[in-house]
């Protein structure tokens, strides 16, 4: 991290004391995310001065073993320790033993040490940074232990593989805990850019004035890899690239983009139901407008059954039946091994109408990177300079998000877990909304779920994939 002074945030600081219980707390999730997510809110002043990390974990460790730990995540993921690291390390405790009905390990002794310590009435905010399989044990533990009443529980993605999956863990879910209480995170929506959306067509009639079918022809949402699998390799052949992205963020993704406009941004509860809203009008994919991929040499990898067919990548058309969207197509694209990484929404425009319309080439575009402080980008067609007869050529203006004035960015985690920690649900997925994205995503888990087609590494998917975005051609790489 770096020592300059940081922006403060005009998000309120709770007065309130508040214990974080991290499930998981040594798995990889936190070491990326939630450990550096929750050090910077500390760095930003957007904790309360109370406050405590109860790390859960199966082994045992001492504090001071937990504290080496998170200070080389965060040397590792976080740009560094703070410059009041000294201060941090007293707030960090560590619970091994493992937590489970039957036996609650060290945590409950050390939540009742972080109570005393902090003193009054604390607000409680347990984060599952677990595997996905023990969302629903895991709650029923809390609940079995009364850690339930009057906390919050983040729920990490996927929430629940299927449909019926994820019935079944919101009936256990909601036999421990009340919707208001439950936070599932899909950290695509804490992006900057993702929320910096908002601004952009609602504040800018240049961009807002375009946002429907009238002057858009085709959204893409298109979020390559050139990652592999090989960490969590176990993990991943058991969801693939469809579950793994495509029902959770990049849904997610479409519905910012699809939404109507919220009757108050500043609303939680308006926001969540205009996203919701714009979910249920998502027509269930037609397998026959999907590509599935299995990047070559996928099969070797350890972990990986030999006769595995996972995909590893995903490209599909999303209509959307609304009367702003109908009859535009959102195609959406992702996978592992790809020729580069990158996370870019792009709004591909109509031909011009007028003088000029036969002579333009290709489609003036509106690009939102959505990847660290994002960028907007326009691709327009200009005159082409200099003495020659008029020509037209093409161009782009791009502006970053981070060089904006008047604040500096967040990262999503950190977004997130100020929204939970304050009871701001307008970020995360809903019941409601998760319901929608399974039913729309349910025919490719049934019998018409096409074949993955073999694609070279470092390459741009299956050629197949390419009439994903015909008329067009995909933005990002070909």
């Amino acid at each position: 991290m770096s020592d300059a002074p940081v922006q403060p945030s005009a998000a309120p600081v709770p007065d309130r004391p508040v214990v974080f219980v991290l499930f998981g707390a040594t798995g990889d999730l936190s070491r990326r995310m939630v450990l550096p997510g929750l050090v910077e809110l500390h760095a930003r002043d957007m904790l309360p001065r109370g406050w405590r990390l109860v790390a859960s974990g199966r082994r045992s460790q001492s504090d001071e073993e937990f504290r080496e730990y998170v200070g080389s995540a965060l040397e590792e993921f976080g740009g560094g320790a703070p410059p009041d690291w000294d201060e941090v390390r007293g707030h960090l405790t560590f619970a091994g033993g493992g937590f489970t009905t039957e036996d609650p390990g060290e945590l409950l002794d050390a939540l009742a040490r972080a109570r005393d310590e902090l003193g009054g009435e604390v607000q409680v905010v347990h984060v599952l940074a677990v595997p996905p399989t023990v969302f629903g044990p895991m709650a029923e533990a809390i609940g079995e232990h009364g850690l339930a009443e009057g906390s919050r529980v983040v729920f990490e993605k996927p929430y629940g593989t299927s449909l019926e999956s994820f019935e079944e863990l919101e009936r256990t879910v909601k036999g421990v805990f009340v919707e208001e209480q439950v936070f599932r995170i899909d950290h695509f929506l804490g992006k900057e850019a993702v929320q910096s959306m908002y601004a952009l067509r609602f504040a800018n009639e240049l961009v807002g004035g375009a946002w429907n079918r009238e002057h858009v022809a085709q959204v893409q949402i298109d979020v390559p890899e050139d990652l592999d699998i090989a960490d969590r390799a176990e993990f991943y052949d058991s969801t693939g690239a469809a579950l793994d992205m495509l029902v959770t963020h990049l849904f997610q993704v479409a519905a910012q983009v699809a939404m109507e406009p919220p009757s108050d941004l500043r609303d939680p509860a308006a926001l969540l139901a205009a996203r919701e809203a714009v979910i249920s009008s998502f027509r269930p994919l037609d397998p026959d407008e999907v590509v599935l991929g299995q990047v070559e040499g996928y099969r070797e990898t350890e972990g990986v059954d030999p006769g595995s067919r996972t995909d590893t990548f995903v490209a599909a058309r999303l209509w959307v039946d609304t009367e702003r969207w109908r009859d535009v197509p959102f195609v959406l694209r992702t996978g592992k091994r790809m020729a580069r990484s990158a996370q870019q929404v792009t709004l591909v425009l109509r031909p011009p109408r007028g003088p000029l319309m036969d002579e333009v080439e290709a489609p003036d575009t509106i690009q939102v990177s959505i990847a660290g402080a994002g960028a907007v980008s326009f691709g327009l067609s200009l005159k082409t300079p200099g003495p020659v007869d008029f020509g037209l050529s093409q161009a782009e203006a791009r502006l970053e998000l981070g060089d904006v004035p008047g604040g500096e960015p967040m990262s999503p985690y950190a977004s997130l877990l100020l929204d939970a920690l304050t009871g701001d649900r307008s970020m995360f997925t809903t019941e409601q909304g998760l319901r929608a994205a399974f039913r729309a995503f349910a025919p490719l888990q049934g019998e018409r779920r096409p074949d993955p087609l073999p694609y070279e590494p470092d390459a741009w998917g299956p050629a197949e994939a390419r009439s994903v975005a015909a008329p067009h051609r995909w933005f990002l790489g070909q």
